[in-house]
């Protein structure tokens, strides 16, 4: 038995660019880079907002083995049995209030064991900024602490935030105690994908995937009539290229369930 595996996280998809890139280049990747595992921030995959069944399971198609949550989430509201079905691999923020739709933390049955995925959100994300969201950290212990008892190879922890402060800290927080901390939600990625030195691979902001000369995914020139002209305008996500990849591959310890590397990839495809 193998007694290590290969992890790829990849950072937000976004629309129908980002998973039209994912659909034509994630099989060619993995057998490059020899990645065994696939999980993928989902939660703006459907034209910006949310993850709709038919492209969750365009996604699954592609390859990706498991979908983290983010604060557009809940948007489609047609996703919600799968959120709530704890064996289809996708999940919402874990320290969203009671009573929300869907779980915050699920297990991946691998070929190689269990793998536990958790998303959580920062206290200050767009739209979901007012809410009376559990403290990220306090619900992450007490994931850790009930799961324990859980035979499983991994631990992955994707962190969903405003503050590199917070994804700084988070990380830290968990070195050690789980395999990868893997923040999101800027689009841009940090250039600081590491291993962290208890064991834990560990980036501030994964980046996204889809158009490269975009604002996030959305057009330029609506973000222009919105800043430098005050006007009221939805967004309108670009289409054209070149468009990005951007993620990050670890290795895993099978039998200590921390990581032995960490190592961004960030592709342009013309």
């Amino acid at each position: 038995m193998q007694n290590k595996a290969r992890f790829f996280y990849l950072g937000d998809i976004m629309g129908e660019p980002g998973l039209t890139l994912v659909e034509r280049n994630l099989a060619k990747l993995k057998a490059e880079l020899g990645i065994n595992i696939v999980i993928a921030q989902a939660e703006n995959v459907s034209n910006g907002r949310g993850c709709t069944p038919e492209d969750f399971s365009r996604l699954k198609k592609a390859g990706v083995d498991f979908c983290t949550g983010g604060n557009w989430t809940l948007w489609e509201k047609s996703i919600y049995p799968q959120l709530n079905d704890p064996n289809q691999p996708i999940i919402r923020p874990a320290n969203y209030p009671e009573g929300t739709p869907g779980l915050g933390w699920k297990y991946l049955d691998s070929s190689y064991g269990k793998v536990l995925l958790v998303s959580l959100i920062g206290k200050t994300v767009g739209r979901d900024s007012k809410l009376q969201l559990d403290n990220p950290l306090n619900r992450i212990d007490k994931i850790l602490e009930e799961q324990e008892s859980v035979d499983k190879v991994a631990t992955i922890v994707n962190f969903h935030g405003d503050y590199s402060s917070e994804k700084v800290v988070i990380g830290h927080y968990l070195n050690g105690r789980v395999t990868a901390v893997i923040g999101d939600h800027w689009h841009v990625p940090t250039a600081d994908g590491r291993l962290l030195d208890k064991g834990t691979a560990h980036i501030t902001d994964v980046g996204m995937v889809g158009v490269l000369n975009a604002s996030l995914g959305v057009k330029v020139s609506v973000i222009l009539k919105r800043w430098r002209d005050g006007q009221i305008v939805p967004n309108e996500l670009d289409s054209n290229g070149p468009w990005q990849l951007n993620g990050l591959m670890f290795d895993i310890d099978l039998s200590s369930g921390l990581a032995l590397n960490a190592e961004q990839v960030n592709r342009i495809y013309e």
